[in-house]
């Protein structure tokens, strides 16, 4: 086993711990830091796959933007942070057994396409920046766009919602 091995096998459980502990968290801004945790140890993932512009792109996108967006909209709206304010509902039983279900719905899929693949490594290639701006810019950048409009509505709720108590 080597070293890269063993790195990638703990930030693989630093993030799957820290993303049980975002849900499972009892109060907001503690889930919304764990997600801080679980997306730095995703960003490490992606380094060591060697794709150093996906993992800046995830530092800098996701750690900094979306969880600052996140953490604005909870200071916008007076959610209550303190302990208690993540409640449990009466839906805790059905939303385990559908998070369950999907968990082994996705691994069944992922396992019936990907399994018994196997990759050489003298035929990987690299993408350059240029060939996966190329893919986001020219593919997905609908995806994209649809994502901003969805958190600046986000963003314009919670300032309406705030806004609304003061008149």
């Amino acid at each position: 086993m080597t070293a890269v091995t063993v790195i990638f096998a703990a930030l693989g459980l630093v993030a799957l711990v820290s993303a049980f502990l975002v849900v499972t968290s009892d109060q907001i801004v503690h889930a919304a830091l764990w997600l801080v945790v679980t997306l730095g140890a995703v960003a490490g993932l992606y380094v060591l796959l060697a794709a150093e512009l996906v993992a800046w792109v995830q530092v800098l996108i996701y750690m900094g933007s979306v969880v600052v967006l996140l953490l604005f909209a909870l200071m916008l709206t007076r959610t209550p942070t303190g302990p208690g304010s993540a409640t449990v509902t009466a839906n805790q039983p059905l939303s385990t057994v559908v998070a369950v279900a999907t968990t082994v719905a996705l691994g069944a899929v992922m396992w019936a396409g990907f399994g018994g693949e196997v990759i050489e490594k003298d035929a990987v290639r690299v993408g350059t920046a240029e060939r996966l701006g190329d893919a986001i810019f020219r593919t997905w950048v609908l995806p994209f766009e649809v994502l901003s409009v969805v958190l600046l509505a986000a963003l314009v709720g919670a300032i309406v919602l705030t806004r609304r108590g003061e008149r």
